[in-house]
């Protein structure tokens, strides 16, 4: 008589705990997956197998240059941004920069007058009057009026970047110097670094032995040449003459196609070509920046420049709100498009260099000098004053904080040595009480108030988006 067969469940499947762990656990995994492949982390590389190459420099621990990073986790993304392959975009730069060339008749004429101040010290009229460009032989005031003190070795190896440069600042030694990351193993062939830096940060590298040859005419730390900025630098703020480099980088890389430039307190996380081809070429912009995360009009930025105390002179604020609505200035709205805000972050800029980019970063810095360094008080007003007009690409938040991690200032030591700057320790100069009427929402004496129409459009516009 045969015996039938019967099927035993396995040993490992007979325990319900076992079966919901197992459950568990793939469920977890396949979560984890989906999420690190979803469009939250939004940026997309058509090829995973890009090349990438190791950590460029390694620092010594009494540096301490990865401290304090800000953390930054949205669950979202509105405009993801897809990369090429990496050898398709070199290609294509490379081959932009061998065919392209610049005609000085097309760019805009630098004026070169000595002057009292770095910038020319110009009046608001004097300055609006070129915002319009239409006679080509008109010379532009674009900073320069005073020396930018670098060594004659620097200053040539700046005019011989002619592809992509990245540029960054350190002044008062306020930031750390970190190393770019995600860089192709073809990228420091065809792209530029260079640091600026004081006295002051100069010495504070020397004091970690990261400046190993001094001696020599280049001195490079990492993927970064490191320029000297020496003697009597053109300000007293070290902000100030950060914005130099910042906004001034047509002319200190005047045979460069296209920039970054990249605030110190950031750490670059994806190839700068990649950057480039997706937010600049293929958007065919001018330039391309983020959009502030908070705000989307002028006036709010200056509230809270104010309430923050992020400049001390608070009068100042109040004049040069003043003097932009007496001038034209408006709050954002539909109408302004494609520009969609306002206010950006200027901490990442990305460049094509050009008539309209250079033109516009001429008359920005103009108004820096005039005012304060807080560039993005000025930002829109010149945007839609100046023509030509520019060509921008303002892309989202989620987008700037997977490009770059954000990390604290230095802290800085209370007493001892020499610090970075005589305003620093200055107390807020208050401004007169029609301040607080521009800066709340205070009603008294309306008549007086020179901004009147442009919040009374600000406050229409936000309750009819609250409504």
């Amino acid at each position: 008589m045969r015996m039938k067969k019967t099927f035993t469940t396995p040993l490992l499947f007979q325990s319900k705990l076992v079966c919901f762990s197992l459950v568990y656990l793939f469920t977890t995994l396949f979560l984890a997956l989906y999420s690190s492949l979803s469009s939250t982390k939004c940026l997309f590389r058509s090829s995973p197998f890009d090349p990438i190459q190791t950590p460029l420099f390694s620092y010594p621990t009494t540096y301490g240059e990865h401290k304090y990073a800000i953390p930054t986790v949205r669950s979202s993304c509105n405009s993801p941004v897809f990369f090429s392959d990496y050898w398709i975009v070199l290609k294509e730069i490379q081959d932009f920069m061998q065919n392209s060339f610049s005609s000085s008749s097309s760019l805009p004429k630098y004026m070169s007058r000595k002057g009292n101040s770095f910038g020319g010290n110009f009046s608001i009229q004097e300055r609006m009057s070129y915002f319009n460009r239409d006679d080509d032989e008109v010379e532009i005031p674009c900073g320069f009026m005073k020396e930018f003190p670098v060594s004659n070795h620097d200053r040539i190896a700046m005019e011989s970047c002619k592809g992509v440069v990245v540029v960054s600042a350190v002044f008062g030694d306020h930031d750390k110097i970190r190393q770019p990351k995600g860089l192709g193993s073809k990228t420091l062939e065809t792209v530029c670094f260079f640091m600026f830096v004081d006295e002051h940060t100069y010495k504070g590298l020397n004091s970690h032995n990261l400046l190993t040859n001094t001696a020599e005419r280049e001195q490079n730390l990492g993927a970064w040449r490191i320029v000297r900025v020496f003697g009597e630098l053109p300000y007293e703020n070290p902000a100030m003459n950060g914005v130099i480099p910042k906004h001034l980088v047509h002319r200190l890389f005047p045979n460069s196609k296209f920039s970054i430039w990249l605030d110190a307190k950031l750490q670059l996380m994806v190839d700068p070509l990649l950057l480039i081809h997706s937010l600049v070429i293929t958007e065919n912009v001018d330039m391309a920046i983020s959009k502030h995360p908070y705000f989307i009009h002028t006036l709010e930025e200056a509230m809270a420049t104010a309430r923050w105390k992020k400049w001390w002179d608070i009068g100042s604020l109040k004049n040069q709100m003043e003097t932009y609505c007496e001038n034209g200035m408006r709050p954002w709205s539909p109408k302004k498009q494609p520009y969609s805000s306002d206010v950006p972050d200027t901490a990442l800029i990305l460049r094509k260099h050009g008539v309209g980019n250079n033109l516009y970063s001429c008359l920005l810095f103009n108004e820096l000098e005039a005012f304060n360094p807080r560039d993005q008080l000025a930002f829109a007003f010149v945007r839609d004053q100046m023509s030509p007009k520019l060509k921008m690409n303002m892309f989202e938040v989620e987008v700037f904080e997977q490009i770059a991690i954000e990390y604290r200032h230095n802290i800085k030591r209370v007493g001892g040595g020499s610090g970075p700057s005589k305003s620093v320790g200055l107390k807020t100069k208050m401004a007169t009480s029609s301040l607080n009427l521009l800066l709340t929402n205070e009603t008294n004496n309306r008549n007086e108030q020179k901004c009147e129409k442009y919040l009374l459009e600000m406050w229409g516009e936000l309750s009819h988006e609250l409504n």
